[in-house]
């Protein structure tokens, strides 16, 4: 076929030249007709090989006058390949036919085809038909397990954002503020980034500040229940860091220690044999001891949980809000400190009121000392020393004004003790105690006038019960009780034969061994005061001097002014302050050798007793 149809594509082009042969051999009439024919030729020529717009050239036709003569030539054109196509169709006409038949014998087969391929088909369909219900479920049972590989991939990113949410409630819970605020912290930054496109995780973010708030109120709850706690235990803590002090420094510890108030009452007799169970008092007396003896062993540190505070300073210094929280603190503790220093109601009646007011104090800055060395910043050295300065002012003032109330020297020689074994414990931690040791010089003074008043009485007493007689003693038990007495040398007293006679009365050895009472009373509170035996010397010596030409020397003038008084009392009066008045070198003495100073130093006060006797 396609041979065919070149042949015939072919058949035109050649008898296209030989047309232009055959014009070549039309006999020309003249020049315009055969310019004109040229050029309608060339219009027709034009018009069969153009693919465009047929305007122009349709428009060269009209605008010539040959019309009609470009209609024939148009017309002649026209028969020619009408001729041409009848005989290239009577050329190929057997070949369509053939080409007819053939189209139809493979119209014949593909009918055929087409049924078996029908058949083909439906054997196909029946056949396949469960692999397609197979493939179905193939399917969907695909998309199932891609859609259980997603859940679990997608839970495997979910469960640990759970289980750190979950462990964040369980701390919470359970009060591990700090864990919890690490556990949010890595909730935050680590894990719920993962799962941002799950709508929880909006939630947990928008629940995290509500969550740090609640740990930071919390906190502070636990930080407020510590200080709550620790002024209640400051005075137990004060008390064991006195009394470790005072081991320290030699000291009798029983001086801080408080008297209980209560006791295990006794237990109750047997009701078959009527005895009492000695056993069980043993063990409460056992227990009792063994309990102070824990005490004892443990530091004042050891009695109180400091984790509250470090808890909640970690945790605000991670919200950085410390500065808010060093603000809070030490203005929390301020206020504690001035309840500390407000002393107990009559506070000057009972050592016990002392004690408690010297343990709550003590306390108080031990936990500030331990505070400072445990924390870095929470409170530092300055602000320890301030407080401190105003501090110790206060209680310079409290001290002075309870025990100008006081009367009696065994409370004032306590109170002294108290306030050395004060200095000895915050000396220990760093504190100057300066003021109070020049308190305690102010107390001296005020003890020796306590001491003073006291002895008036003393003096009195003798002398109302003394009878103003010789003393006479039958046997030597009684004479020798008189010279270890009184410093009295006779050796014709001595020889004499019993009962003997002293030249003087009773109140003279009694005046004698209350001025030595007094002297030692003295000295008590001189101990543990870091003074020279000088600085000792001297104010026993002028306390002393105080004694005898003021009280002594009252209670004599009162006593010689007494009305009762017969002339023969008078006299022995009189004798007395003789054996009195040479007394007074063996005072000096015995002042020397208490207080361990020189008897001839140039330092030396002389006693003024002397002269007041005579």
């Amino acid at each position: 076929m396609p041979e065919k149809y070149a042949m015939a594509e072919a058949t035109p082009k050649k008898t296209r030249n030989e047309n232009w042969k055959v014009l070549e051999k039309v006999p020309e009439e003249d020049s315009n007709r055969q310019g004109v024919n040229t050029k309608h030729e060339h219009l027709i020529t034009e018009i069969e090989t153009s693919d465009g717009p047929l305007a122009t050239a349709l428009r060269a036709v009209y605008d010539d006058d040959e019309l009609n003569k470009f209609v024939e030539l148009l017309a002649s054109r026209i028969k020619f390949h009408d001729s041409e196509i009848e005989r290239m169709c009577n050329y190929h006409y057997q070949g369509f036919i053939d080409s007819v038949r053939e189209l139809l014998q493979v119209s014949t087969d593909a009918a055929h085809l087409r049924g078996e391929i029908d058949a083909t088909n439906t054997a196909l369909q029946v056949s396949c038909e469960p692999l397609l219900r197979n493939g179905d479920g193939l399917v969907r049972y695909r998309r199932v397990q891609k859609n259980i590989a997603s859940a679990i991939e997608q839970l495997s990113l979910c469960l640990p954002v759970l289980e750190m949410y979950s462990k964040l409630q369980e701390q919470m819970k359970t009060k591990r503020f700090y864990p919890a605020l690490k556990t949010l912290e890595q909730l935050e930054h680590t894990y719920l980034p993962r799962v941002s496109s799950h709508w929880f995780s909006q939630t947990m973010a928008e629940a995290i500040p509500q969550l740090r708030n609640r740990i930071k109120e919390a906190s502070m709850t636990d930080l407020k229940d510590f200080l709550e706690n620790i002024r209640k235990h400051s005075a137990k803590i004060g008390e064991v860091a006195m009394r470790h002090a005072a081991e320290q420094n030699n000291m009798d510890p029983s001086i801080a220690r408080k008297r209980e108030k209560k006791r295990k009452a006794p237990a109750p007799p047997n009701p078959f044999t009527g005895e009492r169970d000695q056993d069980s008092d043993q063990e409460g007396a056992a227990g009792t001891e063994h309990r102070f003896t824990d005490e004892e062993e443990l530091s004042a540190q050891d009695l109180i949980d400091f984790s509250p505070v470090y808890r909640c300073l970690h945790i605000y210094t991670v919200l950085s809000d410390r500065e808010q929280f060093e603000t809070y603190y030490r203005k929390q503790r301020r206020k504690q400190a001035r309840l500390s220093l407000q002393p107990p109601p009559n506070m000057h009646e009972s050592i016990e009121n002392y004690k408690k007011y010297f343990h709550d104090i003590v306390g108080f800055f031990v936990v500030e000392d331990h505070i400072l060395s445990t924390t870095q910043g929470l409170v530092n050295r300055a602000y320890i020393d301030e407080l401190w300065e105003t501090s110790v002012s206060k209680i310079v003032s409290v001290l002075r004004t309870n025990s100008a109330q006081c009367k009696e020297g065994v409370i004032m020689l306590q109170i002294k003790m108290l306030i050395v074994l004060f200095c000895h414990t915050l000396k220990g931690y760093g504190f100057s105690v300066g003021h109070l040791l020049e308190l305690l010089l102010e107390l001296r003074d005020q003890y020796s006038n306590t001491l003073t008043r006291q002895w008036v009485g003393v003096f009195n007493g003798i002398f109302s019960e003394d009878n103003y007689t010789p003393i006479y003693v039958e046997e030597e038990p009684e004479y020798i009780s008189v010279i270890t007495q009184f410093p009295f040398v006779d050796e014709e007293l001595q020889q004499s034969p019993f009962p003997k006679r002293f030249p003087f009365s009773e109140f003279v050895p009694n005046v004698y061994n209350q001025v030595k009472e007094y002297i030692n009373a003295c000295l008590k509170f001189s101990a543990d005061l870091h003074l020279s035996h000088t600085e000792i010397d001297d104010m026993i010596r002028k306390s002393t001097n105080l004694l005898l030409t003021r009280t002594l020397s009252g209670c004599l003038t009162s006593l010689i002014k007494r009305p009762n008084l017969s002339l023969l009392q008078l006299i022995q009066i009189s004798i007395n302050m003789n054996y009195l008045e040479k007394s007074c070198t063996h005072l000096e003495d015995y002042i020397s050798s208490i207080t361990g100073a020189e008897k001839d130093s140039v330092h030396a006060a002389r006693l003024h007793g002397i002269s007041m006797f005579k």
